[in-house]
């Protein structure tokens, strides 16, 4: 799958996250931070537990509802086998645990906020991001 990134997408896109964000906090007085969300949901108090499932069910959901607004979507498939997405997942889920919080947490609420801590998270995450693709694409030569 290919696509083209537009200004137009990304400046809509960063609207849409903000706005969503903005409407959490303001009418739930909560933080947009899915790993928090996911992770309170587990052991969620019967008041708190249903904005929570909207906002978990929501989000494949509006996956799922992109994918039929354009065909830019169509045809995305994933290639890696279970067991590493899995693996990939559980990874992702101790680092949010080691870091007080995930990416969208830290870069999109936190940094808002001008956390201090969320500034450095993020700083670190893309940091790592970006040693780990040079090492993927240019140490290991994949192209995927």
């Amino acid at each position: 799958m290919e696509t083209t990134f537009t200004p137009g997408a990304g400046v809509l896109g960063g609207l849409l996250i903000g706005l969503a964000s903005a409407g959490l906090l303001l009418a739930n007085g909560k933080i947009a931070g899915i790993s928090g969300i996911l992770g309170g949901s587990l052991f969620a108090r019967a008041g708190d537990l249903g904005w929570r499932l909207a906002f978990l069910i929501g989000l494949p959901l509006g996956a799922w509802l992109a994918t039929r607004a354009t065909s830019d979507l169509h045809g995305f498939s994933i290639t890696s086998s279970p067991m590493l997405l899995i693996a990939g997942g559980a990874l992702v889920g101790v680092g949010t645990q080691l870091g007080s919080g995930c990416t969208s947490g830290h870069g999109v609420c936190g940094i808002a906020r001008g956390s201090r801590r969320s500034i450095v998270a993020t700083f670190a995450f893309m940091a790592a991001a970006g040693v780990t693709v040079f090492v993927v694409r240019h140490v290991l030569g994949s192209t995927t």
